[in-house]
């Protein structure tokens, strides 16, 4: 029996159904987490301080609906946002996808459980502190590289 190619295979970002966009999300929860970004050079740094809305424990928005109300900095992805930010960490499924890349074995779509992503390291799940908890002029003492590392295929 031939298997029906992955919907991530076969279409572009903008192809993609709601139901589709939001299930390539991988529950990660890198895309939570606060970035500095230098005035002179534009360089991105990546702190390990997640946004006031964040669960850490179930690696999701805790009021996913009304985020840009709460957080008017929370940037939503778009197939658009998606090929411009510079900062979506390599292991980003939208990323992937843009780039004509596969997904990795711990994505849920391919392994069959929304727990492999935290059993391979690559998500948030207790490496975070909360915004709520320091200030912003102390993000630069939590700066962390581990969300822009290339995970092993």
């Amino acid at each position: 029996m031939l298997e029906k190619e992955p919907f991530w295979r076969k279409k572009a970002l903008e192809e993609l159904t709601d139901k589709e966009w939001e299930a390539l999300c991988d529950g990660c929860g890198r895309c939570c987490l606060n970035k500095l970004q230098d005035y002179d050079t534009g360089e991105i740094s990546w702190t390990n301080v997640a946004c006031r809305l964040y669960d850490e424990d179930a690696c999701r928005c805790r009021d996913y609906e009304n985020r840009i109300e709460t957080v008017p900095d929370c940037l939503p992805l778009s197939p658009e946002a998606v090929r411009e930010i510079s900062w979506l960490p390599p292991s980003c499924a939208y990323r992937l996808v843009a780039e004509g890349r596969d997904l990795y074995w711990w994505h849920h779509l391919v392994s069959g459980s929304r727990e492999t992503v935290h059993e391979a390291g690559i998500s948030t799940r207790g490496r975070t502190v909360s915004e709520r908890d320091v200030p912003i002029e102390d993000w630069e003492d939590f700066l962390v590289e581990w969300p822009v590392e290339e995970p092993a295929r």
